[in-house]
């Protein structure tokens, strides 16, 4: 039996991997705690989603590639959440830390260093955040979602293993997509996520412009917390959550195309589903770049379009859906010889063998 410490947070992207993992560990009889920060969505996460597993919590600070004063500030941050790490793991005594990125993770990431717990470290994105640069100093290996990934990681610690989809995520059952909508199934269906947090600019388009994505499609919106309108919410053939958790799967089982951002998680939950995708990253005002990165990548790839946010408009919206409908056939063609590389049983055992080398 193995003692596992996960780590990450800040972002859902930094949490899923970790989401899925730990009931695969507890399945095949090993222990497993968690370490994030005090008021960190994975702290929600965890405890909601995976109420039995022990959550401990350190202090954060964020780490930003600009000047600023609150950079000194959170050096100090950084100092007390490794001793706080230290104090936890010394405790908890874990046989290896895997890690997900994320502020949060870098100082659990040294102190499993500084008391020779081996550690595995995850990277989902196209280009490796700046929390994984830090931690990967200290961690003796990384794995990556996309290959493309190794060119900017070096050759001795960095290990391409693909896509981790979830089991389940092709259990969708279409009568019971049908059934929340009210949709029927003789229509198209455009499914538009504007990722956790939603996205006014992204809400807002598709608003203004329902009547004419109605031409062709029914319409689901993820709005976002507290993002709905309440004066569409009866308008036939269009509806709105501002979050989907356990039905997800069935209202992506009545999908024909999606609106989505570009956090790695979701398109390639959409590849695996052969669901054509145009994507709108959020911007360098909103991020450090990585989901341009992801969209551009997928984009070239012939997985689906892509639009900047801060190019948006009515026109291009239309246009790149039309463009989409018009090569569909092409783009699932172009889908189909992707193919999922881990299972999470695989990775979980691949983390074990490779944390005890």
């Amino acid at each position: 039996m193995t003692k596992i410490a996960f780590t990450g947070g800040g972002t859902v992207g930094h949490v899923s991997v970790n989401l899925s993992l730990i009931p695969t560990a507890l399945e095949e009889g090993h222990e497993a705690f968690y370490i994030g920060s005090k008021k960190g969505m994975e702290r929600e996460m965890i405890e909601s989603q995976l109420p039995q597993i022990k959550y401990h919590t350190i202090s954060s600070g964020k780490l930003r590639r600009y000047i600023s004063f609150e950079n000194i500030k959170d050096i100090f941050k950084v100092l007390k959440g490794i001793f706080d790490a230290r104090r936890i793991l010394k405790k908890e005594k874990p046989d290896l830390l895997f890690s997900k990125g994320g502020f949060v993770s870098v100082p659990v990431v040294i102190a499993a260093k500084s008391l020779k717990i081996p550690t595995i470290i995850h990277e989902s994105d196209l280009t490796p955040g700046l929390a994984n640069k830090i931690a990967l100093k200290f961690a003796q290996k990384i794995y990556t979602t996309f290959e493309d990934t190794l060119q900017y990681l070096p050759k001795d610690k960095a290990d391409f293993v693909g896509a981790t989809v979830r089991e389940d995520l092709k259990s969708g059952d279409k009568n019971r997509g049908y059934q929340l909508t009210e949709f029927k199934d003789d229509k198209k269906v455009l499914l538009i996520m504007g990722g956790s947090l939603g996205s006014k600019k992204l809400n807002e388009i598709i608003r203004d412009n329902l009547d004419a994505l109605q031409k062709d499609y029914q319409v689901i919106h993820l709005t976002g917390k507290g993002l709905l309108d309440q004066n569409l919410v009866n308008k036939p053939g269009y509806v709105q959550f501002e979050f989907v958790k356990d039905d997800l799967t069935d209202l992506l089982a009545i999908t024909d195309t999606v609106i989505s951002r570009a956090g790695s998680n979701a398109i390639y939950e959409f590849l695996a589903l052969r669901i054509p995708m145009l994507l709108i990253p959020l911007g360098l005002d909103q991020s450090r770049g990585d989901q341009i990165d992801n969209a551009k990548n997928f984009a070239s790839k012939g997985f689906g379009r892509t639009i900047p946010e801060d190019t948006l408009t009515e026109h291009q919206l239309i246009n790149q859906l039309n463009d989409i409908e018009n090569n569909r056939d092409s783009i699932i063609t172009q889908m189909q010889t992707y193919k999922e590389s881990f299972t999470r049983q695989d990775l979980f055992h691949k983390i074990i063998k490779d944390a005890t080398k």
